[in-house]
């Protein structure tokens, strides 16, 4: 060992320890954070469409719901996105949540005063909430070494899945809190969502400390205090300079676009069946555990099979799930719920395996920015495919809507081939290689 070798060693043996104290309460924090953000989302997300359809008695309107959420998160991603580039992720974080608190309010106003409108506009702050359940799997990586970043990122997606599978289950006990207030009673499920929400705020605000991206930009020199935000257009500019960007926020868009689109409508169209609150519930319980249940899995092959890998297999459950629900008999809980599982898990497989190659494609003092952009893409198809999909199924019905999603996954899935065929090296998750020196992306 040379004498610079023993004047560097300590420094480096201090700063790889403290980023790995940082990472480890950092998890447990979002961890306890997405618990109660699971609970939150998904109570009131769950029972959403079946609100709408009482109000206005058309399935189709009902689906809108899905859309407005799904916009409200699209909308929120960026200032969110910006705020956290500029402050931390805690800011921007406990921010999301506390509109989309205002908007559990908005929404028990709407079913009081039976008002379609004001719904609409109660679940586009709502849809906060889930910019920040998605936003948070990044804070997971910010500290990660790069061979554990799937893993880090799967753990906090992970977290969601006690407060989601318990979430859809909560209607019927917040009936009852609602008819104790004289409100309607699919309104309870929104109060509760409400109060979940608040905890998920005040755990990140008091406990997210010190703030996982400030400390990475710390240990790598950066300055803090003058981080480089984007534009919209400039973080687009960056992410067309990768082509694994490109083709992770594809996947990733068109997954959740399916996941949302099938899983909106699949309580309206049990309800049309006759099913009850409780079995949609049960059956929206195993879906949620097919999307979160599974992804310290999905994170481990992605670390250890290779990113592309795992984004093809996505795909192809994806398409297996939409075959098995667009077949299933009517009345059938059982198709469904094989279905709904599998759908989750196609989910996970691709926001997982593509939000890993995102974040490893792009440089580090424009991350944030790039992050945000690809949850507004991801949010914006989503909230376009809601809206299509209450259409199909009010007009052609429910098993057209299942097709018509095998058939945006096709594309995309050509897309996955052909990377894997011209850059294997990714695609075989090399060791030692990485992907932003392999494409040298520029920022504008």
């Amino acid at each position: 060992m040379t004498a610079a070798d023993s004047r560097i060693s300590p420094d480096l043996v201090a700063v790889a320890g403290r980023a790995a104290a940082v990472q480890r309460r950092t998890v447990r924090v979002l961890i306890g954070s997405q618990i109660l953000g699971g609970i939150g989302s998904s109570t009131g997300f769950s029972l959403s469409t079946l609100l709408a359809k009482e109000i206005t008695g058309n399935a189709g309107l009902a689906g809108l719901t899905g859309t407005f959420s799904s916009l409200g998160a699209a909308c929120a991603a960026i200032p969110l996105s910006r705020i956290m580039a500029a402050r931390g992720r805690r800011p921007g974080l406990v921010l999301g949540y506390g509109a989309a608190i205002v908007g559990t309010l908005v929404i028990v106003l709407a079913a009081r005063l039976h008002a379609y409108p004001l719904l609409l506009g109660g679940m586009a702050l709502f849809g906060s909430a889930s910019a920040v359940n998605l936003q948070a799997r990044y804070a997971g990586t910010d500290l990660a070494p790069a061979e554990r970043r799937g893993r880090s990122l799967s753990m906090v997606i992970w977290a969601v899945t006690v407060g989601s599978i318990l979430g859809p289950n909560l209607g019927h006990p917040a009936e009852g809190t609602a008819r104790a207030l004289g409100l309607p009673p699919l309104a309870g499920a929104f109060l509760w969502s409400g109060f979940a929400l608040c905890g998920a705020a005040l755990v990140l605000g008091l406990l997210l400390r010190p703030d996982p991206l400030l400390v990475a930009r710390e240990l790598r020199g950066e300055d803090a205090a003058a981080p480089e935000r984007l534009t919209l257009r400039e973080s687009f500019a960056v992410i067309g300079a990768s082509p694994y960007a490109v083709l992770a926020i594809a996947v990733v868009a068109v997954s959740h676009t399916v996941m949302v689109s099938v899983m909106s409508m699949t309580p309206v169209h049990m309800n049309s069946d006759g099913m009850s609150v409780t079995v949609i519930g049960l059956v929206l319980s195993v879906h949620i555990t097919g999307m979160y249940a599974f992804s310290p899995l999905v994170g481990a092959a992605v670390d250890r099979i290779g990113r592309i890998p795992v984004l093809g297999a996505g795909l192809v459950v994806l398409s297996a799930a939409c075959l098995v629900v667009g077949a299933a008999p009517m009345g059938s809980r059982s198709y469904l719920m094989a279905g709904l599982l599998l759908l989750g898990i196609g989910w996970s497989c691709g926001v997982v395996a593509g939000s890993t190659l995102l974040t490893e494609s792009t440089p580090d003092r424009v991350r944030p920015s790039v992050q945000g952009a690809s949850d507004f893409v991801m949010q914006g198809s989503s909230a376009g495919g809601a809206a299509l999909a209450g259409l199909v199924v009010g007009t052609l019905g429910y098993s057209w809507l299942a097709g018509l999603a095998v058939a945006l996954l096709a594309p995309v899935a050509v897309l996955v081939v052909v990377t894997a065929v011209r850059r294997p090296g990714v695609a075989a998750n090399i060791p030692g290689r990485s992907v932003q020196e392999d494409v040298a992306p520029q920022v504008p």
